[in-house]
Parts: C-alpha cells; sequence; structure tokens
C-alpha cells in the first residue's frame, strides 16, 4: 500500500523542499500539491468545500516550481498535482514543464488533473466553463502526443498545432499517468480514453453533500468495467486524497481497493505541520509492516 502527503504550498507555509525531505525520511511514497493561478476577488463561483473559501487557495506557489525544489531534495518520492488545472494551461508548455520535472527528476512524477470549479478563474485564462472537459480532453492528448511523437502534431477543436519538435521526453513511456480529479458520472469513460487511474477526494460524513457521500466502491467497479471496454491494457490506478489521522478510513478504503491513501496537512509552519506528519507516518506504518 502507497502513502502521500498533500499540501497547499503557500508564502506562509513550510517549504516545499523541507517537507518533501522530511517525507522522504518517514517513508512516503509521494507527495503532491493542489494548483491554483489566482482566486477572483469577486467571488461568485461558490467552493465546494463549504461558505468560506481558505486563504491558502490564492497563495500556493506553482505546483511544478515547488515540485523541482521538492524533486532537488529527494531521491524516490514521488512528485505529484492534487489536481493540476489544464483548462488553465497551455498545453505545449505544459507539456514542456511535465516532461521536464519527470526527466529531472528520472521518472518521479504523478500528474493528477481536473477541469476546476472556479468559472472566473478559468475563463481569465480563456476557457468557458461549459467547455472545460473538451478542452481539459484536448489538451490531455495533445501532450501525450508530445510526450511520445518525435514530431507531434495535433488537430481538434481547442489544441489545434502541425508538425513540431519538444524535448526532453519524460523518463516515463508516453509521459507520468494522469489521475483523473473528478467524481461525476462521466469520469469513468474519461479515465477509459485518456486517463491511467482515478483520483478523488476523500468524503467523511462531515464533507457529504445533501446526496450522501461517494460510492468508492462503485465508482471503482464501474471504471474498471469502462476500462475493460475501452480494451486498455494493465490496471487503472487508484489514488484518494485529503484523508485525515483515522486509521479506521485507511483501513476501509484499503479494503475498497485503493492503491494509493494520500493525507492531508494543513498549510502551515513546520512547527505546525511536521508532528502531523509523524502521525500520519505512524499510521501508514501499521498497513505496510
Amino acid at each position: 500500500m502507497d502513502f502521500g502527503l498533500l499540501i497547499f504550498a503557500t508564502d506562509y507555509a513550510i517549504a516545499p523542499d523541507l517537507l518533501a525531505r522530511e517525507a522522504e525520511a518517514h517513508g512516503f511514497e509521494s507527495f503532491f500539491l493542489p494548483e491554483h493561478t489566482h482566486i477572483p476577488a469577486s467571488r461568485i463561483s461558490p467552493w465546494p468545500g463549504g461558505a468560506d473559501l481558505p486563504r491558502q487557495y490564492w497563495h500556493a506557489h506553482d505546483p511544478f516550481v515547488a515540485l523541482s525544489m521538492a524533486a532537488a531534495v529527494t531521491t524516490d518520492l514521488k512528485l505529484g498535482t492534487g489536481i493540476s488545472l489544464v483548462t488553465e494551461r497551455d498545453p505545449i508548455l505544459m507539456a514542456k514543464q511535465v516532461a521536464s520535472l519527470d526527466f529531472l527528476s528520472n521518472g518521479r512524477v504523478q500528474l493528477g488533473v481536473g477541469a476546476g470549479w472556479n468559472a472566473e478563474e478559468m475563463e481569465n485564462h480563456g476557457t468557458p466553463f461549459a467547455q472545460r472537459w473538451k478542452i481539459l480532453r484536448e489538451r490531455v492528448l495533445a501532450m501525450r502526443e508530445i510526450w511520445s511523437a518525435e514530431e507531434a502534431e495535433f488537430h481538434g477543436e481547442f489544441v489545434d498545432f502541425d508538425k513540431l519538435w519538444a524535448y526532453p521526453k519524460p523518463v516515463q513511456t508516453g509521459g507520468p499517468p494522469v489521475l483523473l480529479g473528478a467524481s461525476s458520472r462521466f469520469v469513468y469513460q474519461r479515465i477509459a480514453e485518456y486517463g491511467d487511474g482515478w483520483f478523488p477526494i476523500y468524503q467523511d460524513a462531515s464533507r457529504a453533500n445533501a446526496s450522501g457521500a461517494l460510492d468508492y466502491a462503485a465508482g471503482i467497479a464501474q471504471i474498471l468495467d469502462a476500462w475493460e471496454q475501452a480494451n486498455r491494457e494493465g490496471r487503472p490506478n487508484f489514488s484518494i486524497f485529503g484523508v485525515g489521522p483515522d486509521a479506521s478510513a485507511v483501513e476501509s478504503l484499503v479494503e475498497l481497493g485503493f492503491d494509493r491513501v494520500i493525507f492531508a496537512l494543513p498549510s502551515g509552519t513546520a512547527d505546525e505541520v511536521l508532528p502531523i506528519l509523524e502521525q500520519y507516518a505512524a499510521i501508514a506504518h501499521r498497513f505496510n509492516q
């Protein structure tokens, strides 16, 4: 069983290189960072997590810059985005950033992606909210082409370029695993078409909405079925993030079939964060003795 950590790396929190070094020293498999380029001051789009949006959302470092710092001080720790907003990134530039990080870290990138929830934020980047998933799909497919082909080209509705040269290529053949951070009824087919795994956020009873908590067992079953129907080789990865210090919850997720559990850390100072990291490490150790 793999265990990782996730934190909003911000300008007021523990430095990402220090935290990554401690994560690897405590035996964690992976280190994930979220992304928001900015938050529009209008605050029209409601935050799915509640009424008041935490300030970490508009204080976050760019994840690829912060993960580069983490890569420089670790050797085995996998480096992930949880999640990267592909709808707010140029696909040619993003393909370069991801490939460079994967190359320089010797193949340690895990690319969690999503379409986003803040309509005004993505519209500032030229992405209409109603088109966000179509745009994400084309950008992921275009990046895969850039990562794989010596002369890559892509012609779609939202992404269109003739043959180009782009190096370095990722160490991981075809690029890093693409994990879709979504839980809608369409996510299963999306994973089967252009993803490599599922990356939902953890919902306990206190975070479940009026319709109830997400049925993870049903989601895993539907993804496996869609994967088989698409004639994909291998097995999709099942990772879940935002888990708290609850060993019984971890046990349930392991039994459901998740491959990776990612614990949530607060955006705090080293004195605040490191004791929580040690608490998570103790829980992880129970499952990996």
